[in-house]
């Protein structure tokens, strides 16, 4: 018999019961909401960037794809790298009132966060 080391099982170690079924974590995705229902906050950032600074979105309820393609697309507008990942889009550089520009054109409501 072999042992398998099965880490989706959740809040069970072991069980004698013969008819004990597993509870299995589920990964759910987060439906998107409409961007008018949506509050972003567009904020510079530097702490842990070794001083480059960064604009910083957060407040996206969403799926992980749709996270991406907005990055992407504000990535694209403003002609700079970035990443979106763990529900918050990073735009390399100074761009906090570009973006909060392009945000109002695709229908998000924004709000500017810091000095």
């Amino acid at each position: 018999m072999s042992k398998k080391n099965n880490k989706e099982r959740v809040n069970i170690v072991y069980s004698t019961n013969p008819d004990f079924s597993y509870d299995f974590q589920e990964n759910e995705e987060a439906e998107t909401l409409e961007p008018s229902k949506q509050l972003l906050y567009v904020s510079l950032d530097k702490k842990q960037r070794a001083g480059k600074e960064v604009t910083l979105i957060e407040g996206f309820v969403g799926s992980d794809n749709d996270l991406k393609e907005l990055g992407k697309m504000l990535k694209s507008k403003c002609g700079v790298g970035g990443t979106a990942k763990d529900g918050e889009i990073i735009i390399q550089g100074s761009f906090r009132d570009k973006v909060i520009e392009l945000l109002t054109k695709e229908g998000y409501k924004t709000k500017r966060k810091g000095g």
